[in-house]
């Protein structure tokens, strides 16, 4: 893509050298060193203006060579459309209208590769077509650690989620970098984040999309993904608490795989029973901890000397945080001892 674009900025600043500098002379013959200066002057500014303009225009990503060139054909014809439209208006001017004619359809034809490109990559954007503002939220961006989680990829296999998923080009940078990394545990949380891409790329439900937007301004990937997500009115997917919070401050809608969780774990009330394995220790005195399948932790009073064995507990209580559930029980047997004690 540099090279391309390399290329048509030169051809550009040849062209408008060429042109600049016939409509000074005239026949392009015997030009001073300012004039050709000039002509030169005026082929750099040409391209700056070309490349300045790219720059506003930072989520173009291109790859369809396709739509690429049926942007282009449909620039020039907006270009030469537009020449025809103001040709009226220069006259007896031959040099001015060539050097004008030049300017449309390079300025048409660079736009029309850009809309191309764009087009080609990441498809028609719904919002531009539709009054609802919030058509762009059937896209979701795919945070580095959700990926790594992997639990995103199961979500997906179960059709819960639609829409397409964008995986932006700097997110696939960090994974990298971590697989590459020196540190043994963040090299294996970098390839397992790769295998789950893989992964969700091979379902062919899903509409997964590569895209090359960045903000070099921006240094923290969170921070881009932010960025990314609200200039694009994109969706994101997360099971990082702070990266939740500061994209729901901004305004970004955010899916947080970790409320899901929570929401999906059977609802317990206090006085039911169940059947509990004590694990280990608690931090108060005499209490042992245990977990349910779903990694929820249960604490259960006086019950330490219970360690490694199983036993049956009544809730208490529970206590939902951000991080998660805790269930607080006692021992069956101790209640029921504490019941019949209250009653005589």
């Amino acid at each position: 893509m540099k090279i391309l674009r390399l290329i048509y900025l030169s051809v550009a600043v040849l062209g408008a050298f060429y042109l600049f500098s016939h409509f000074l002379k005239g026949n392009g013959q015997g030009l001073s060193a300012e004039e050709s200066a000039w002509g030169l002057g005026a082929g750099i500014f040409l391209a700056a203006l070309l490349y300045g303009l790219e720059l506003t225009f930072q989520k173009i990503s291109p790859k369809i060579l396709l739509f690429s060139l049926i942007g282009l054909l449909v620039g020039f014809g907006a270009a030469q459309t537009i020449f025809n439209i103001t040709e009226p208006f220069f006259p007896n001017e031959t040099s001015l209208l060539l050097l004008w004619h030049w300017a449309m359809v390079m300025i048409g034809g660079y736009f029309g590769l850009i809309v191309g490109l764009k087009t080609g990559t990441e498809g028609f954007p719904l919002s531009f077509f539709s009054k609802n503002e919030n058509a762009g939220l059937s896209c979701k961006i795919l945070d580095t650690s959700v990926i790594i989680d992997g639990r995103i990829a199961d979500l997906c296999e179960t059709g819960f989620l639609e829409g397409t998923f964008i995986i932006p080009h700097f997110i696939l940078n960090e994974l990298q970098h971590i697989a590459d990394s020196s540190d043994s545990m963040k090299r294996a949380r970098g390839r397992r984040g790769l295998d789950v891409l893989n992964r969700i790329q091979k379902m062919s439900e899903l509409d997964i999309r590569i895209v090359e937007d960045d903000f070099p301004a921006i240094k923290e990937v969170d921070d881009k993904i932010v960025a990314l997500a609200k200039q694009m009115n994109y969706k994101v997917i997360t099971n990082d608490l702070n990266l939740n919070k500061v994209a729901e401050f901004q305004g970004v809608k955010v899916l947080n795989i970790n409320e899901l969780s929570n929401a999906l774990k059977p609802v317990v009330l206090p006085g039911e029973t169940m059947k509990v394995f004590i694990l280990k220790e608690g931090k108060e005195s005499g209490q042992g901890i245990a977990y349910l399948d779903d990694g929820t932790m249960i604490v259960v009073d006086d019950a330490r000397r219970w360690i490694g064995k199983n036993v049956e507990v009544i809730v208490t209580s529970v206590l939902q945080t951000t991080a998660g559930r805790m269930i607080f029980t006692r021992l069956k047997d101790e209640h029921e001892r504490e019941e019949l004690r209250v009653a005589r």
